[in-house]
């Protein structure tokens, strides 16, 4: 008996990895039109506060047993995630969209070619780092706000070591039980402890309900969605397809950047990306791992 086909399974794979990336994005722009409200850390902290509603609801763990072990580790998975989401904000508090994704993905290239000894790891290597000088030194406007492009960068940076960090997690969990729901339980670990810096300062947005209905939509737009559509994207996807379209992700943020936000990139940012954008597609013509990207 064959399964019935779904609108989702009809639907190309690629265009629904590339519909989940445009998504995530265009959230990302909603948040930054947040950030004249509050703080981008409250804003990074509603979306982790809604994405874990929605995957608690969803997956409900409660529902079966844990070990300790399992608990601590889909907690630590979490934070790292929850980490990662605070620190991207404040990049694109300062940075173009684009640029702040760019920079971003270093994080997974270094992983990827970490002790590779091949000369596709030494080239994706090369070129991460010549496509972050190109955007950060060339590319960004340096004279109006010299304090705030620093921090966005550092946010950038680290915000990318913390995707690598979470992507080998993302492969142990998901090699001990279902990584969403370890990641339902670590979304909600994160949204507990991160409130510490985000609750306080959520007031403005609640001051209306166009304000509290933008910031769910953040949420849902920047992880909900996204990861609803990977779950189905994914395992139609081949190694090469995966590959080209991962590489294409900093250029759709630039794209989404430009017409949301209008932020039109320099010549040192196009040829960051377009440096960075190779390497992502050298390091992820293998194998793909668990966890690809961020939900």
């Amino acid at each position: 008996m064959t399964r019935p086909t779904g609108v989702a399974d009809r639907v190309p794979a690629p265009a629904l990895f590339i519909a989940a990336g445009v998504s995530q994005y265009y959230g990302a722009a909603l948040a930054i039109g947040l950030f004249a409200v509050t703080l981008p850390t409250t804003v990074a902290w509603v979306r982790l506060l809604v994405a874990a509603v929605v995957l608690l609801a969803w997956k409900r763990p409660w529902r079966v047993a844990w070990t300790r072990r399992e608990l601590l580790a889909s907690a630590l998975f979490g934070l790292v995630l929850g980490g990662m989401n605070l620190l991207f904000y404040v990049a694109i508090a300062y940075l173009p969209l684009g640029a702040a994704v760019a920079i971003e993905f270093a994080g997974p290239v270094a992983l990827a070619a970490w002790g590779g000894r091949t000369a596709r790891a030494r080239l994706a290597i090369v070129l991460a780092v010549a496509g972050v000088l190109a955007i950060s030194v060339v590319g960004l406007e340096w004279s109006s706000d010299t304090h705030g492009t620093a921090l966005g960068i550092a946010a950038a940076l680290a915000a990318g070591a913390s995707w690598a960090v979470y992507m080998v997690l993302g492969r142990r969990i998901a090699v001990q039980r279902d990584g969403t729901t370890s990641l339902a339980v670590g979304m909600g670990v994160a949204a507990l402890v991160y409130a510490a810096v985000g609750a306080p300062f959520v007031g403005p947005l609640l001051a209306s309900w166009d304000l509290a209905l933008l910031a769910v939509a953040v949420g849902v737009l920047s992880s909900a969605v996204p990861y609803a559509i990977d779950q189905v994207a994914m395992r139609r996807l081949s190694t090469p397809v995966f590959a080209l379209l991962n590489a294409l992700l900093p250029a759709t943020a630039t794209l989404v950047g430009v017409i949301s936000l209008r932020q039109v990139p320099s010549w040192g940012e196009v040829a960051g990306l377009v440096a960075i954008s190779v390497a992502v597609a050298i390091t992820t013509a293998r194998p793909r791992p668990v966890t690809a990207a961020p939900p």
